[in-house]
């Protein structure tokens, strides 16, 4: 994949005749007629979803959702034929975007999961729309696709003309008929996958489905590159659309989005995040005990939030550590709609010598019945935290999977006990994760003490070699930390004995984990790490202690895959390796027991059944 760099050019590099239309939709209520949006030119898409109509200049547009709404132009690119564009386009659509994503999506005819990188699409980042395009020039034996990004950053609700031109050499990105940026990193016959679907209002490959939230009001597919002055043209015809007001509907419920949740809690502080339907002020009560009785409860402390925020996000203060808290959220709207939550309990962060438990659940995924079951079961052991060695959700970029999937499933755990997550693959790195957690910076590594163990976090979605931020962080961290016990939480396993994650065991040799991680290892040994939690792997691990990349007795680092807690499970290999100490294939969770120099591991499946448990005793 290439990010291109911009090369500005002289708008008659990117001209040619004006374009003849392949494909060209008009998004309103008048063209909706059942389950398809009647095309002006080409295939009737199939709707999916309720796209709602949105009145505005010029007719007004449909609002995708960003939940359900989408259409599918075909379930596979091989029954469009001609109405696709062999070797020059112009795609030109109007839209709006309400949810920034990573990787957002209005028109997309694309493959781009590691395997192949090939295709179409026209979209948007978290700043700013950009065309993707994959040609037979630029082929390197599995398509390489260019994402060509635009300078404008859009404004939330706001109309835009987006237009991309491509005549065999030149690709070209036009904001508001205004050429922003070039490339030549593509050229020749546009080089499609051999399999794709074709959809509007996404982003849609074997790998990722990443919904549109916002408007589209007309989107169009040309067999020609336009040029500079057709662009403008296109745009000056409907201009007092990017002049309008931008429109972001309220929904037509005060609800919560995703209730009440703990996380990064302290001895001396707790955060509070919670999401509302509609931009609302906040107020939280809380303290060490209720006033009142029966239906007139109280709590005698309160402190207010930002206002117009939807994402809330609230730390208490000046907590003793150790101490049973209550609190209650409450968010008002602008209409003076009142939501309130019950009154919930926390416990501060114990002190060094007190005992402590947590419980580890990891690879959540999209699978609300199985993580909410393990998330109820935890909670009746009544932890102290949740440690979440990633992919809380199945696709991070999808705000559903963490409204509707992640936080009902286990809210009520971390309505009461704190969670400290690190990013999986699933994640996608996207804003979700960081809208929804508030985490110290930079967010994606972390640290954090609990009793006496001093916690490290880190995202191996990045680069882990020697030399890189987190390295050095994690070197830094560790010859300076004084905690009797040392844990470290990523991902990425290190040690595995997955049966073809890393090289498919029942045809030949494996590696055995992520040789990348592996580097970190060299860290754990020099500094006496005495714990790695991982997932990624859907299965149960637990190594013997190891050291300098050998098993032994005793002063060993023990790493732990607890990969079980929704997602598709995976099977051990048939090869045991050197270092496995116990594996399993099945959904569980983990609980954690520490005093002093004892650290305990239980692990239990979804019947509840006990099926391994280690004590390690501090001996380095």
């Amino acid at each position: 994949m290439l990010f291109a760099p911009l090369l500005f050019l002289p708008p008659l590099l990117c001209s040619h005749g004006g374009p003849d239309p392949l494909m060209s939709w008009r998004f309103s209520s008048a063209d909706l007629h059942g389950s398809k949006l009647s095309a002006r030119l080409g295939p009737d898409p199939r709707v999916s979803g309720v796209p709602l109509a949105s009145p505005g200049p010029g007719g007004g547009a449909l609002m995708f959702d960003g939940i359900d709404d989408r259409m599918i132009v075909a379930e596979d690119i091989s029954e469009l034929g001609d109405f696709l564009p062999k070797k020059h386009f112009t795609i030109s659509a109007w839209l709006s975007v309400n949810t920034p994503q990573s990787y957002g999506g209005v028109f997309s005819a694309i493959q781009d999961n590691g395997d192949s990188e090939q295709g179409i699409v026209l979209g948007y980042d978290t700043k700013s729309f950009y065309i993707g395009l994959a040609t037979e020039g630029a082929d390197d034996g599995d398509g390489m696709l260019t994402y060509l990004r635009g300078t404008t950053s859009y404004e939330m609700g706001r109309m835009y003309h987006v237009t991309a031109t491509y005549d065999g050499k030149v690709l070209c990105l036009y904001i508001n008929g205004k050429l922003e940026s070039s490339t030549l990193a593509q050229s020749g016959d546009i080089l499609y996958p051999d399999s794709a679907p074709v959809v509007l209002g996404a982003y849609k490959d074997d790998n990722e489905d990443i919904l549109h939230h916002g408007r589209i009001r007309e989107l169009s597919v040309y067999a020609q590159a336009a040029s500079a002055e057709w662009v403008m043209d296109d745009f000056g015809h409907n201009s007092d659309l990017a002049l309008a007001s931008p429109h972001i509907p309220l929904d037509p419920n005060f609800t919560f989005k995703v209730k009440p949740f703990l996380q990064y809690g302290t001895q001396h502080s707790m955060v509070i995040t919670w999401e509302t339907s509609r931009p609302s002020t906040t107020t939280v009560y809380w303290g060490d005990h209720v006033v009142g009785e029966d239906d007139d409860l109280s709590l005698p402390h309160k402190i207010k939030g930002a206002n117009d925020a939807i994402i809330h996000a609230m730390s208490l203060e000046g907590l003793s550590p150790g101490v049973g808290y209550f609190y209650q959220v409450e968010s008002v709207d602008t209409e003076g709609q009142i939501l309130t939550s019950p009154i919930l309990t926390f416990q501060s962060a114990v002190e060094e010598d007190i005992p402590f438990a947590f419980a580890v659940i990891s690879d959540t995924q999209d699978n609300p019945s199985v993580s909410g079951q393990i998330a109820n079961m935890a909670w009746e052991m009544r932890p102290h935290f949740v440690l979440h060695p990633g992919d809380l959700v199945g696709t991070g970029t999808n705000v559903g999977d963490w409204r509707d999937e992640f936080f009902p499933s286990m809210d009520l755990l971390l309505s009461r006990v704190p969670i400290y997550p690190v990013l999986g693959n699933h994640e996608q790195d996207a804003r979700h994760y960081y809208d929804y957690m508030q985490l110290p910076d930079p967010e994606y590594y972390y640290d954090f003490k609990y009793g006496n163990a001093h916690f490290f976090m880190l995202d191996t979605n990045r680069k882990v070699h020697p030399g890189s931020e987190q390295f050095v962080w994690l070197e830094k961290e560790l010859k300076r930390s004084k905690a009797k016990w040392k844990i470290v939480c990523h991902h990425h396993p290190a040690f595995s004995s997955d049966e073809n994650d890393y090289g498919d065991m029942w045809k030949g040799p494996s590696s055995h984990g992520d040789l990348r991680v592996r580097e970190l290892t060299t860290l754990y040994d020099k500094y006496n790490v005495d714990l790695v939690w991982n997932g990624h792997i859907h299965s149960y691990e637990r190594t013997w202690p190891l050291n300098k990349g050998r098993v032994v007795e005793e002063k060993g680092t023990t790493y732990m895959i607890t990969g079980g807690g929704g997602g598709g499970l995976e099977t051990p290999g048939p090869v045991r390796p050197w270092f496995q100490n116990n594996v399993r294939r099945g959904h569980h969770w983990c609980y954690v027991a520490v005093n002093g120099g004892t650290l305990e591991i239980k692990a239990f499946d979804l019947e509840g059944r006990m099926f391994d448990v280690a004590k390690l005793k501090k001996q380095r």
